[in-house]
């Protein structure tokens, strides 16, 4: 269960466009209109409210918006590199089966043979589709957040299955030498 003061990203401002003020907003809701259908965002880093007025799409989860009070380039470019949140009861609850990323995180990641890999740290994308950084004591490993990859999603017991790629947890090269030495 999330915490009552929990905020969700729903986006962040990568830029501007044109010389009026509109900023670009990179999405992480389903549907990229939705980034401003919760009410007032809140920007960080600074804690700023701010409202997204005009929203049009224009590829890949991307929207252009205007702020209000935001009238000239200089303004907007000020406004690039906010992280936009909401409250986390301001969004509705997740049907059954679903769940929003900020829900992973925390969650203890398993093996599909029962041992333990460590902690959901976040859900990232680098571009190449959403992965989870699970947070280890050596470090942290990124994996793919796929069903093939991370089978069982159980936000109710706290954890997430995960059945790792092949070399994704150990070094294949490493590996192989060993196989060699042992002949």
């Amino acid at each position: 269960m999330p915490a009552p003061d929990a905020r969700v990203l729903l986006g962040e401002i990568v830029g501007v466009h044109g010389v009026q003020g509109q900023v670009r907003v990179r999405t992480h809701t389903a549907d990229p209109f939705d980034v401003a259908a919760y009410g007032p965002l809140t920007a960080e880093p600074g804690g700023r409210t701010l409202k997204l007025e005009g929203l049009r799409e224009v590829k890949g989860g991307v929207v252009i918006a205007r702020v209000p009070g935001v009238a000239d380039r200089d303004a907007a470019a000020a406004l690039k590199g906010l992280r936009l949140y909401v409250a986390r009861s301001a969004l509705p609850s997740p049907k059954e089966e679903e769940f929003y990323y900020s829900d992973l995180e925390g969650l203890k990641a398993e093996l599909v043979d029962g041992g333990v890999l460590g902690n959901v740290r976040r859900v990232v994308n680098y571009g190449a589709g959403d992965m989870l950084e699970i947070g280890r004591e050596d470090g942290s490993v990124l994996v793919p957040f796929t069903r093939a990859a991370v089978p069982t999603v159980d936000i109710a017991g706290g954890r997430v299955v995960v059945d790792p790629p092949p070399g994704l947890l150990t070094d294949e090269a490493e590996d192989a030498g060993e196989e060699e030495e042992g002949k």
